[in-house]
């Protein structure tokens, strides 16, 4: 489905009337309630709530098969869901209006570029939909991230076929930019490259950015935030910085680890607990802790 808002948007009125009342607050940018997909019979989101807030950069971790991409393309409203609501700005994703369309970036996990184009033809055509388009800026990537200009799509590499989506994706400054496994093809000086414009695109704008990503290395260079999708729904959103500063793996027997305060408990392994806690507060007897890696965070929670 074509996420590009239709080219026949109506005029912008000429004037504006100014109002004394407070406005009101706007709204997420991400709103989800009781998210259910199921995928040939099976489900795979299961009332899934999620809110992302302007500015955020969350970076979603799961298992293979657990509905990464499904949620991703459930929030945009390309996957049809079985039950709850979506919301994009305020508006449906189902259904949502030109304006907000343009407000938005997506590169899916496999490319869906019009591979008998080349990179000039398939950035002009999009131009078109997008009143904030960039030029500079795509011009700048074109030459940095070295794609061919005069080769046709079908014919670039992975690495090159990802690169443009990305720059297609950041052309028009979205205030939603949504990225499925966006640097899987890249090599490592263009990934580095890429999440620092990722960062300097939220810093500069307050973009919303929620992407998926195998690569923990990367994740923990940009993302303030992670979202942890188990068992079809999200099972903990928090700061990453903060995370790893308060979470500890403490390990013993079971007896002694249910004294720990339920409240402090993230997620159980047998004989092995995630918990919230000050660094250096005393524990049961017969318990151990050790602060809790990224890895340590992800295999726990997912």
């Amino acid at each position: 489905m074509n996420l590009s808002p239709s080219s026949s948007a109506g005029a912008a009125p000429t004037g504006l009337l100014l109002q004394t009342a407070t406005l009101p607050a706007a709204p997420a940018s991400v709103q989800i309630n009781g998210l259910r997909v199921a995928y040939r019979g099976q489900p795979v989101l299961q009332g899934l709530d999620w809110t992302l807030q302007p500015g955020q950069v969350v970076g979603l971790l799961g298992r293979n098969g657990a509905g990464k991409t499904t949620l991703l393309e459930a929030l945009l409203g390309l996957r049809d869901a079985q039950g709850g609501s979506v919301q994009l700005f305020g508006e449906p994703a189902s259904k949502p209006s030109d304006a907000v369309r343009a407000r938005i970036g997506y590169v899916p996990q496999s490319n869906d570029l019009f591979g008998e184009l080349r990179a000039p033809q398939l950035l002009d055509y999009f131009r078109g939909f997008y009143p904030r388009w960039n030029g500079e800026k795509v011009a700048q990537l074109l030459r940095r991230w070295e794609v061919p200009l005069d080769l046709d799509i079908a014919r670039m590499s992975g690495g090159q076929q990802q690169r443009l989506s990305i720059i297609r994706a950041l052309a028009h400054e979205p205030d939603l930019l949504v990225l499925d496994e966006p640097v899987a093809s890249l090599d490592p000086l263009v990934r580095r490259d890429f999440l620092r414009e990722l960062v300097e695109q939220v810093l500069d704008r307050g973009t919303t950015v929620v992407f998926s990503t195998h690569i923990l290395s990367d994740l923990e260079r940009v993302a303030f935030n992670v979202a942890f999708l188990r068992e079809g729904r999200i099972v903990l959103q928090a700061a990453l910085d903060e995370l790893l500063e308060t979470s500890q793996i403490v390990v013993g027997a079971e007896a002694q680890l249910a004294l720990l305060p339920a409240a402090d408990v993230l997620a159980r392994q047998p004989g092995r607990w995630l918990v919230r806690r000050a660094e250096g507060a005393a524990l049961p007897a017969g318990l151990v802790a050790q602060r809790a890696s990224l890895e340590d965070l992800f295999e726990v929670l997912t």
